[in-house]
């Protein structure tokens, strides 16, 4: 499995950016895909995640600003993010799991089986 995301870039607080993950080897459809951030100095952490059913999660800090969904026929996990702020500056992630998680276990990263190799995103204020 290859997951490849992209999207990332510079954008103005306040902004809005869109990253995708595309996957080839595997139908994302049929499984977790999460989306995971990592800033300098700090751990990885949970971003938003969709189930194989759909349904979606998303932590706190971004909840009501970034939306996850699906194409499948691109075979491909979006995210959309709106309202940029400054501390929304890492580098993201695109992850996938085998298994379809509770929403507690999605939010962690150890229980995903395969990583994109990260895309940065800098939101200058």
């Amino acid at each position: 499995v290859q997951l490849q995301a992209s999207g990332g870039g510079l954008v103005q607080a306040g902004g809005s950016q869109r990253l995708s993950c595309a996957a080839s080897g595997r139908t994302l459809s049929s499984y977790t895909v999460g989306w995971f951030r990592q800033a300098p100095g700090k751990e990885r952490e949970f971003v938003a995640g969709i189930r194989s059913g759909g349904n979606t999660y998303y932590a706190a800090s971004v909840k009501g600003r970034f939306t996850i969904s699906g194409d499948n026929a691109k075979n491909t996990v979006y995210l959309q993010m709106n309202s940029l702020k400054p501390e929304d500056t890492a580098v993201y992630y695109c992850a996938l799991s085998r298994s379809n998680w509770v929403s507690s276990a999605m939010r962690n990263a150890r229980n995903y089986d395969y990583w994109g190799q990260g895309t940065q995103v800098t939101v200058s204020s």
